[in-house]
């Protein structure tokens, strides 16, 4: 058993943007396939970059705030409870359209 409180955790920086925040609660190695289940802290007006991964997916959940995800050039909002999944080799972007805080749990996993 593995248990992690948000509470608990340090913040570490994104590697997209080390100006965004996350804390991560479950890191690679610490469950077959899953690289990392973190939360992410977006203020407004930040951006992680356009980017794409050749060995894994990954699921973003919406928490709170506003923004947009656009992957392989296309935009879809950003709402409370919104979920995304993005496959392998998808090229995915994540901004922070809104005037508060966008908190994003999200998931990878190696494929």
């Amino acid at each position: 058993m593995i248990n992690t409180s948000l509470q608990d955790l340090p913040a570490a920086s994104v590697s997209h943007n080390p100006e965004i925040q996350k804390k991560v609660m479950l890191r690679f190695g610490d469950l077959p396939h899953l690289t990392n289940f973190s939360q992410a802290y977006f203020a407004p007006r930040q951006i992680s970059p356009a980017h794409s991964h050749q060995d894994m997916c990954e699921v973003f959940f919406v928490e709170s705030g506003t923004g947009v995800i656009c992957i392989d050039g296309q935009e879809h909002p950003l709402l409370p409870g919104s979920c995304y999944a993005v496959e392998v080799g998808e090229v995915h972007e994540i901004v922070n359209t809104g005037a508060d805080v966008l908190i994003i749990t999200y998931f990878g996993l190696r494929v």
